[in-house]
């Protein structure tokens, strides 16, 4: 075996160890990954603090500072609008079941007959007696969230692990970035910084047309929903654009919101399906044109691959691997079109 093809082997076995480990310590990865994607994407602010006089740490924790603010924000909008519309149901509750019996019910007995009935006063009695009775239920739930407790800490100790593994990450990034340079094998060094930069335009581009997308898609909801006439159709709309960038995480919280919203306030069924039509437009609006269009032209990705890339690396990853499918995809592309380039010229192409 030759020198170069046992360098080729070599490094083959090294990203096939690699891949397998980051599959199976994609668990325990996942805070170390989001915090390094946060770095990635704020790291750009802190240097710009820097060469305003900024020392490195302050600067990190006031780019840390602004985005628990806008977590901050996106909470205070989020909360009292659910807050509100919870109060609404409670207070409304009587009057909606009520509604249900008069107008419901005589659609449905000549389907069923005398056996649906409908009392009132009964179904009353039940919710109360189950209320009464919510001390026992959060007694069987107890030794359930005891025998999950290991799972339950697990989860929360990865979400207090993201903010410090960011402030980490922020503070040595130039550094870590300095070890690493250091580490790429010299006649390697000037291919590998070409593909690097490359991937790194890649990847602005891809948090541009994510941007786009969010901005896009708040627009779209905040329209749509306010041509059904919901009273709250700025700010679920806002909310549900925004949580774009979570795939799923907008559309579904977006729906509950406006689904609430829409059950306080109009008095029939066909007025809440238009609300449900209109994140149905959005949701395929979101995943079959403007994801594709927007994000995937920038990275230079089909939209099929767009959409392969989702199911992939959210079957390997799960939720998370949603989250990694578009940037992964888009660093994937740089080396296949690096791999192609290679190939085009070399004698195995060529060779009849």
């Amino acid at each position: 075996m030759t020198l170069s093809r046992l360098t080729a082997v070599q490094w083959l076995v090294l990203m096939v160890t690699a891949a397998t480990l980051f599959y199976l310590l994609s668990p325990i990865l996942t805070p170390f990954v989001a915090a390094a994607i946060f770095a990635y994407i704020c790291n750009p602010l802190v240097n710009r603090l820097e060469k305003y006089k900024f020392p490195r740490s302050l600067a990190v924790t006031v780019v840390m500072a602004l985005l628990f603010a806008l977590l901050v924000i996106l909470l205070l909008i989020v909360l009292p609008l659910l807050e509100k519309e919870l109060r609404l149901l409670l207070t409304r509750l009587p009057d909606g079941l009520e509604m249900l019996r008069v107008k419901l019910l005589p659609r449905l007995q000549p389907l069923f007959g005398d056996a649906l009935t409908w009392d009132s006063n009964a179904i009353k009695q039940f919710a109360l007696s189950h209320w009464q009775s919510a001390g026992s239920v959060a007694g069987q739930i107890l030794p359930w969230l005891s025998s999950r407790g290991g799972a339950i800490v697990g989860a929360l100790v990865n979400m207090l692990l993201i903010p410090v593994a960011l402030f980490y990450f922020l503070r040595d990034w130039n550094g870590l970035l300095a070890r690493l340079d250091r580490l790429i094998p010299r006649p390697l060094y000037a291919k590998t910084m070409k593909m690097m930069s490359e991937v790194d335009n890649v990847l602005a581009e891809f948090l541009r047309g994510q941007i786009s997308v969010m901005l896009l898609m708040s627009l779209f909801y905040s329209v749509a929903l306010w041509m059904t006439g919901l009273e709250f159709a700025l700010p679920i709309g806002l909310v549900a654009g925004m949580l774009v960038f979570v795939p799923y995480l907008g559309m579904i919280l977006g729906l509950v919101l406006a689904t609430l919203a829409a059950v306080m306030q109009f008095t029939t069924v066909g007025e809440v399906i238009w609300v449900w039509i209109a994140f149905g437009l959005g949701q395929l609006l979101e995943g079959m044109l403007v994801t594709p269009l927007l994000v995937g032209e920038r990275v230079g990705l089909h939209p099929l691959a767009v959409i392969f890339a989702l199911l992939a690396f959210g079957q390997l990853f799960g939720f998370f691997g949603i989250l990694l499918a578009l940037p992964m995809s888009a660093i994937l592309l740089v080396g296949l079109r690096h791999a192609l380039a290679w190939y085009l010229t070399s004698n195995m192409y060529r060779q009849r």
